[in-house]
């Protein structure tokens, strides 16, 4: 079958689908693949936002220009690095994945609790997450560093902030991860290091969080794997977690087949087993180097040892990839595939999405979309530059279906509204728009008046979106900036465009 017969094909189905309520967020994406598959040079343009051109907005919360916004959106933050937590640390920074795990609504009311990650690494011991649960006390090579990662619990409630806790501590790293269908979190560490602290302890697993903090396990779930965590997204049908790795060249596609079905929380440190993904008829295959319509069944290949330590890998096909984490070593010798760098994942209507931050053609990033299904994985775009796309990280799913990503490739100058990194989005007809730019540059004399610690203050603009993710009803878009480590709430107009809620498009 030529790639026109797939493209019609797949264009003749979404069409199909079009009007189905169940899969909005399939349409949209099919309506990229289509209007791609028929452009003379394969790709999509940067087009005028839905939402309207952006522009410097004030935050509700401290009255400073930290983002720039559609007419319409306002927002709040809270959590800045430095301000006090719950027991009475200061908050730390490194504000990277972050999701809702437990929700409620009653008419115009919203509840949530989210749980956010902090990539940091070793710190000096007074900086270190002050959690009920620590997972390690050593220290780095024999100094006094210790490990400075881990997570912080978020209270939302009606519009405003009212509460931040501490809830896991002594961890490394701890980049992205994802929700559970049974309200959990599981943090990753992004760890592609063998050392050892002096308790012992090694780093690179995943855990799991719950929303009280008090009940959370510092235990990491070996199971899954030791290697540099990036995303995970659970397939609710089966509990299966499907994993990301982060690691330039000799990144895998994982997944995670508990023992326990279904999973509640606790249940996948219960034993499982971990598998990395193969393309069938294809040993050895290399994702990174991909375009739109490029499609792919898999298989998966099971990894025996889940905590081998780093090696050289060899492949089926006679390849070498040196200096690997041991999961990958063990299903590259089996034929596994592998992308460039596996980011941000995300659960929808029976699909998952996924992001290789570097991949494609421009090396800008592409999306995958992996039907659960039928096995099957779809680029479903492809960057063809840094003013379209520039290295998506994290990503997210609005409630309604609609795709927004996190990028990580510095601010991109091309395009009218001004240095800042940004939020991109994909209209109805596939094309990409900027939501929002990062806009914290600041003072000292504005962090001063705003109560914020000296180290908010100077020119951020450069940093990274992260953890993006919506309440369950659609109204309030949550997200960080990575530094100087600022977590905001952001609602707004969201039916004038793909990020509306799923029902009454609010």
């Amino acid at each position: 079958m030529t790639d026109n017969d797939i493209s019609g094909k797949r264009r003749n189905l979404l069409k199909g689908l079009a009007g189905a309520h169940a899969l909005p967020f399939i349409g949209a994406l099919g309506a990229l693949q289509a209007r791609q598959a028929q452009a003379a040079d394969g790709v999509t343009a940067l087009v005028e936002s839905p939402y309207g051109p952006i522009a410097p907005t004030n935050d509700m919360a401290t009255g400073l220009p930290l983002l720039q916004l559609p007419p319409g959106f306002t927002y709040k933050s809270y959590g800045w690095r430095g301000d006090l937590m719950s027991n009475g640390q200061p908050c730390p920074g490194g504000h990277d994945g972050m999701g809702v795990i437990a929700s409620g609504s009653s008419g115009n009311r919203v509840e949530v609790v989210l749980v956010r990650n902090h990539e940091i690494g070793f710190v000096a011991p007074e900086s270190v997450i002050d959690a009920p649960a620590v997972y390690d006390r050593g220290t780095n090579s024999g100094l006094v560093n210790k490990p400075g990662g881990g997570t912080t619990n978020l209270a939302f409630r009606d519009g405003k902030w009212v509460g931040m806790t501490p809830s896991l501590g002594g961890t490394q790293g701890n980049c992205a991860g994802g929700v559970t269908p049974w309200g959990t979190w599981l943090t990753c560490e992004e760890v592609s290091s063998d050392a050892a602290s002096s308790a012992g302890n090694m780093h690179g697993y995943v855990f799991e969080v719950r929303a009280d903090p008090s009940s959370t396990s510092a235990r990491p779930i070996v199971g899954m794997g030791r290697f540099g965590h990036e995303a995970a997204a659970v397939d609710p049908a089966t509990s299966i977690v499907y994993m990301t790795e982060d690691s330039s060249g000799k990144s895998g596609f994982y997944r995670y087949v508990p023992r326990v079905t279904p999973g509640a929380p606790g249940t996948l440190a219960q034993g499982g087993t971990l598998q990395m993904a193969r393309v069938k008829g294809l040993p050895n295959a290399n994702l990174a180097t991909v375009s739109v319509d490029q499609q792919y069944e898999l298989e998966w290949v099971t990894i025996a040892n889940p905590d081998q330590a780093r090696g050289n890998a060899t492949g089926l096909n006679g390849q070498v990839i040196t200096n690997a984490a041991g999961p990958f070593v063990q299903g590259w010798a089996q034929g596994a595939a592998r992308m460039n760098r596996g980011e941000g994942m995300w659960y929808y209507q029976g699909r998952i999405y996924v992001m290789d931050t570097s991949g494609g053609s421009a090396a800008r990033g592409t999306v995958w979309e992996l039907d659960l299904a039928r096995q099957r994985i779809t680029c479903i775009y492809s960057s063809p530059g840094a003013l379209v796309g520039n290295m998506g990280d994290n990503l997210t799913v609005s409630p309604g279906g609609g795709l927004l990503l996190c990028e990580d490739g510095g601010a991109e100058t091309g395009d009218r509204f001004g240095i800042g990194q940004r939020l991109m989005g994909l209209t109805d007809a596939g094309d990409a728009y900027i939501f929002a730019k990062n806009n914290v540059n600041l003072t000292a004399q504005q962090v001063a008046a705003a109560g914020k610690t000296a180290s908010a203050a100077g020119d951020s603009r450069t940093r990274e979106f992260c953890g993006a993710c919506f309440d369950p009803t659609g109204r309030f878009l949550f997200v960080n900036i990575q530094t100087p480590g600022i977590t905001f709430a952001i609602t707004g107009p969201w039916a004038k465009g793909p990020l509306h809620s799923r029902g009454n498009g609010a």
